[in-house]
């Protein structure tokens, strides 16, 4: 049995799944939101991943138990040659009923007269802890790479297809979960966090 609670700030079960193994070996009880009838409605109206990370875990604090320690995360890609963007935008950077396709065609129609050498782009993850105590802290996870010139492979979603990360000649979409789990900027900012809790 945990003597701890982690609370992750969504109603996602492949989420929660996700950071179970991410954060495994812990003394934290890793759980939806669901189990304090689900997740607040939010507007992610935040300027950064931090500020939109942050508004999730303190709505979500509002409704747990005293003691709870609640998670949220924020994430999405930076594209140097875009000044960052589509950034806090990048789920609806085709407007607001975009799909994975739309985004994509946008930014690489963004990209069109860009050479290589200039397409470099992050994915960049940040995790809000609030502790039991209402301290709140941020980790922070990016994979470094280039924009393609068009989507290739089916594995993944989002811009998966369009991402090379460094050190590969093939897109996240084509490297398939397992590569991209070990590559990827969740990972990398949940491997923070895990090393901190390790302590508690």
């Amino acid at each position: 049995m945990s003597d701890y609670q982690l609370i992750i700030a969504t109603g996602n079960a492949h989420k929660v799944e996700e950071f179970e193994q991410l954060l495994s070996g812990i003394n934290f009880e890793i759980c939806s939101a669901k189990i304090y009838g689900g997740m607040p409605d939010v507007d992610e109206d935040g300027d950064s991943f931090v500020a939109n990370a942050q508004i999730k875990a303190e709505a979500l604090r509002a409704i747990a138990p005293q003691g709870a320690w609640v998670m949220a995360d924020d994430s999405g890609l930076e594209v140097d040659a875009l000044d960052g963007a589509p950034g806090v935008y990048s789920a609806r950077y085709a407007g607001l009923d975009a799909t994975d396709e739309t985004n994509v065609a946008k930014l690489l129609e963004a990209l069109l007269d860009v050479p290589e050498e200039q397409r470099t782009a992050r994915f960049r993850c940040v995790l809000c802890v609030i502790d039991e105590f209402g301290l709140v802290s941020h980790y922070d996870g990016t994979c470094e790479g280039i924009i393609a010139k068009r989507p290739k492979g089916d594995s993944g979603f989002g811009y998966d297809p369009v991402f090379i990360p460094v050190g590969h000649n093939q897109t996240f979409g084509q490297l398939g979960d397992v590569v991209k789990g070990q590559l990827s900027h969740r990972a990398k900012a949940a491997g923070w966090l895990k090393s901190t809790l390790a302590e508690i």
